[in-house]
């Protein structure tokens, strides 16, 4: 059941007088669920819990860490309503709803397989050599721990996998840093649902009151006042550049500043090499009209820009690029803001001199129903006008014509920062253009090889990350278990005594880790 309450810790409370409601952008109305925002009392007791749970959540052994995050996907799975409520706060189709919340349980059981395992501390030991000359050589043990609480903020345009239990929430517990969601208005449902399996999860297996809280909001001042206070120490956002950039500035003129990781979008570069496109213009250009259209375009990996040398093969590929994206047939966006955003920027793209427009779905739909669209235009006018590098949340994608590989080259190296990046070529073509192959990489997180941008794997192996503006530090992922390295700070014990050390240090590695000691990767004892 949904109460539209926030829960502070363990207890639900609305002591607000302001309240909101979602939206239905399938029907085009609102839902009947009333949810009350958290006023500055509430975000300050949730605050507080999340500090004194820390004390105890911080040494929680990674065995009953393992447990909460287990017991969260299970209570996730029990939910009967959480598909419907999320289909009508998002528009999204009940196959998307499934994906989705088995993406979120998967996430979460990765989780708690590593910390059941536990060497993702890094332990690291150097023994003491008291005879060393001409110094002795103390004992130093290090390790990672726990930054703090930790404020999550739920992502518009995935209510599961990227909000409330999602990515961020799992890393961050897995840590051992209790997490404050700062819910989504446009899905404060399917955040409440998710709420109470995880109050219920944590009470199951008894972590203390304040380890998670879930605070409901409405616009910006919840978020604001979350990032400036002091006992929070850590930020998972995953949004607009906008956005992110302001959550980022709010932490950095804190007194003691705290690190936001801000996963803001991108608009993906794809590179068409000649050799590819003469062999299989026509196959590329119907798999990226799906890819482009998948989900709406509402995917942060959506090729928004697709770049390739003039010739006749590059002629072919727009033409049946143009030619498919029409056939598939216009679907639901989130929200109407997120449409009419999308309408704008859309015509903003469309009104830029110098373009061409190859594709422009133009037949009635719904309400709140996106109408694709393609555009193309040379290397030169992309290079000049810098209007044509930003996103497009949504259905769009731009072809740009270069005059020739050097053209191409000095475009993607004055890109901003990007999720990802796409290479297409023919066998042994890659080789043959290693500046272009290095130029892409060094502007993106991830680069991919004769596939599309979209699709996030889950696993330790995934970067999902890249450098500014596409996240606010391209050392971390913000998926896959090594996202866990976001919420953490080492430590360094110097000649502490060996009863004292946390098991992960001590000499006869009671958790059986895998540990460098004295410059050697082992699982022994010392």
């Amino acid at each position: 059941m949904i109460t539209g309450q926030n829960y502070v810790g363990f207890t639900p409370s609305a002591n607000g007088s302001k309240t909101y409601k979602t939206f239905n952008p399938q029907t085009n109305t609102e839902n009947s669920e009333v949810f009350t925002e958290a006023t500055p009392q509430e975000i300050d007791q949730a605050v507080a819990l999340a500090s004194k749970a820390f004390k105890t959540f911080s040494k929680t052994s990674g065995k009953d860490k393992a447990a909460f995050l287990n017991a969260i996907a299970d209570e996730i799975l029990a939910l009967d309503t959480l598909v419907e409520t999320y289909c009508k706060e998002s528009g999204l189709p009940e196959g998307r709803a499934m994906g989705e919340r088995g993406r979120t349980v998967g996430q979460l059981r990765a989780f708690a397989n590593l910390v059941a395992e536990g060497s993702w501390v890094e332990a690291t030991i150097d023994t003491a050599e008291p005879n060393r000359e001409p110094m002795p050589k103390p004992d130093l043990r290090k390790m990672n721990i726990g930054l703090g609480p930790v404020v999550v903020f739920g992502a518009s345009n995935f209510p599961l996998a990227y909000s409330t239990a999602g990515g961020d929430t799992a890393a961050a517990l897995a840590a051992g840093c209790p997490v404050i969601v700062k819910s989504h208005p446009m899905h404060a449902g399917t955040g409440a649902l998710v709420a109470s399996a995880v109050i219920k999860a944590a009470q199951k297996t008894n972590m203390p009151d304040g380890v998670f809280s879930n605070l409901n909001s409405s616009g910006i001042e919840v978020g604001e006042q979350l990032v400036k206070h002091p006992g929070v120490k850590a930020v998972g956002f995953t949004g607009s550049i906008r956005g992110g950039r302001a959550l980022y500035d709010l932490a950095a003129q804190r007194d003691e500043p705290i690190p936001v990781f801000a996963e803001m979008g991108s608009v993906n570069p794809v590179v068409m090499l000649p050799q590819a496109l003469t062999e299989k213009a026509t196959d590329w250009a119907k798999t990226y009209a799906g890819s482009i259209t998948l989900g709406t375009g509402q995917f942060c990996t959506n090729p928004g820009l697709l770049f390739g040398v003039k010739s006749e093969a590059l002629t072919q590929f727009i033409d049946v690029l143009a030619n498919e994206i029409v056939k598939i047939a216009p679907s639901c966006m989130l929200h109407p803001n997120i449409k009419s955003a999308y309408d704008k920027n859309k015509s903003q793209a469309l009104s830029q001199d110098d373009i061409a427009i190859v594709a422009n779905y133009t037949a009635d739909v719904k309400a709140n129903y996106a109408q694709q669209a393609v555009i193309t235009v040379d290397g030169k006018t992309f290079l000049e006008n810098t209007t044509l590098h930003q996103e497009v949340f949504g259905p769009f994608s731009m072809v740009v014509q270069c005059d020739s590989l050097e053209e191409l080259e000095t475009i993607i190296n004055h890109l901003e920062g990007q999720l990802t990046g796409t290479l297409l070529a023919s066998d042994n073509e890659a080789a043959a253009y290693p500046n272009i192959v290095s130029a892409l990489q060094n502007r993106v997180g991830r680069i991919i090889f004769n596939g599309v941008p979209t699709g996030v794997e889950v696993c330790p192996s995934m970067v999902h990350g890249g450098p500014y503006p596409s996240s606010t530090d391209s050392r971390f992922t913000a998926v896959g278990t090594q996202s866990i390295k976001r919420w953490v700070r080492p430590f360094s014990y110097q000649d502490w005594p060996e009863q004292l050390l946390p098991e992960a240090l001590q000499n006869s590695n009671p958790l059986g880790l895998l540990r460098l000691v004295n410059n050697v990767q082992t699982r022994d004892n010392i």
